[in-house]
């Protein structure tokens, strides 16, 4: 009896191990069909994918692999599927590669603010000297932020006025060196947008300086949008760089105090050798006179047309409008115009029908340097004299 009653333990206790082993077997085979499973619908993706990016339908991407890893595009839109049965390969490695993968997003830059109306680098006075030798060379060492065509843009700020500054000209070579070695370094500090143009009158007939300023404005909004207008004699360095060389709401008078007047206005009427508009300020007075041949007379006629087209004249104070002219000869073939004093008086009657309306010239050649740019014309040779019998 003991021993029937042993062999039925035993029998069940095998019974109950053989039960485990095909429940731990079962198990097992359903881990297994599901892990299967999972990654045949991976590659079921994966293929997929390569043909919908080979069929495309008119409107899909192309695919690539990288590092076991298919990008397709379909639609605009990028997928990426990596294939897992690489060996080592697991999903969390090669989600880090696609992140490496994505394109970077820049942030996009902040825009600058606008330049301060008070600079805060001005120098305020300055010593202006014209004895030390000056070259081409030097000048440009100094100023290599300047760009060809003797352009800059300010580039922390974004400047208030985009300035074209003119100058008449016809051999003053080396007060142009002198002009360029001054102006150049103020005009950055007065963090303005500005480009330098010298409007060359060439051959030797009688000098014409209003009608070169209009042939300035004119050439100088083909090369840039300008909306203000300095016209400046090559021969006046200001000594105060908060003389601001920028437009006003009334046209502005910048040399108001010249070393050769004892820095003085010579008289309230005054307009000369450097002065600035306003595109609007400009064509209201219809630009300048054509018709000053020589020298002498073109200033005030400019200040009359100014008065009587309802505008005034603003300036600095005179501590701050103070210039330094270079000394120099009077040059050939601008002699004092003997007609501007009966030319000023008719301002009025002549401003309407002489000025940027009837302007004519002979555009010779645009050349630009590092620090400027040369404008070559041909402006034509005054009238002939009126008999006098």
């Amino acid at each position: 009896m003991a021993r029937l009653m042993l062999g039925r333990t035993l029998e069940r206790i095998c019974k109950g191990v053989l039960l485990l082993c095909l429940l731990h077997f079962l198990i097992m085979m359903i881990l297994y069909f599901d892990v299967y499973t999972q990654r045949f619908d991976l590659f079921s993706r994966f293929n997929n994918g390569r043909n919908g990016s080979r069929g495309g339908g008119g409107g899909g991407g192309g695919g690539a692999n990288n590092n076991g890893g298919t990008v397709a595009a379909a639609g605009g839109h990028h997928l990426y599927l990596y294939n897992l049965s690489r060996p080592n390969a697991t999903l969390a490695g090669y989600l880090a590669a696609g992140e490496q993968q994505l394109p970077s997003v820049k942030p996009s830059p902040k825009p600058l603010p606008p330049c301060p109306e008070i600079p805060p680098g001005l120098v305020g006075r300055l010593l202006i000297e014209f004895s030390s030798q000056m070259t081409m060379e030097r000048v440009q060492k100094e100023n290599p932020n300047v760009t060809d065509g003797g352009r800059y843009t300010p580039p922390d700020c974004r400047p208030r006025w985009k300035v074209a500054i003119i100058i008449p000209f016809r051999h003053r070579d080396n007060h142009l060196k002198y002009w360029l070695h001054y102006l150049h370094p103020i005009l950055r500090r007065q963090k303005i947008h500005y480009g330098i143009y010298i409007i060359n009158q060439l051959g030797e007939e009688t000098f014409n300086r209003a009608k070169l300023l209009n042939v300035g404005y004119t050439e100088t909004l083909k090369d840039g949008e300008y909306d203000c207008f300095i016209f400046s004699d090559v021969d006046l360095i200001p000594m105060d760089d908060r003389n601001l060389y920028h437009c006003y709401d009334q046209p502005r008078h910048f040399a108001i105090a010249m070393d050769k007047f004892g820095f003085r206005l010579p008289y309230a009427g005054y307009f000369g050798g450097v002065s600035g508009l306003s595109r609007k300020q400009f064509l209201k007075i219809n630009g300048f006179p054509n018709e000053y041949w020589g020298w002498g007379g073109e200033d005030d006629d400019i200040y009359n047309r100014i008065t009587l087209n309802g505008m005034k004249v603003s300036r600095p104070d005179v501590r701050i409008g103070r210039y330094r002219m270079i000394k120099h000869e009077r040059d050939k073939h601008n002699e004092p115009n003997p007609q501007r004093f009966n030319k000023i008086q008719n301002t009025k009657n002549t401003m309407r029908r002489d000025g940027i309306s009837s302007l004519t010239y002979r555009l010779v050649q645009v050349k630009r340097f590092p620090l400027y740019t040369n404008i070559s014309v041909e402006i034509g040779k005054p009238p002939p004299r009126p008999f006098k019998g």
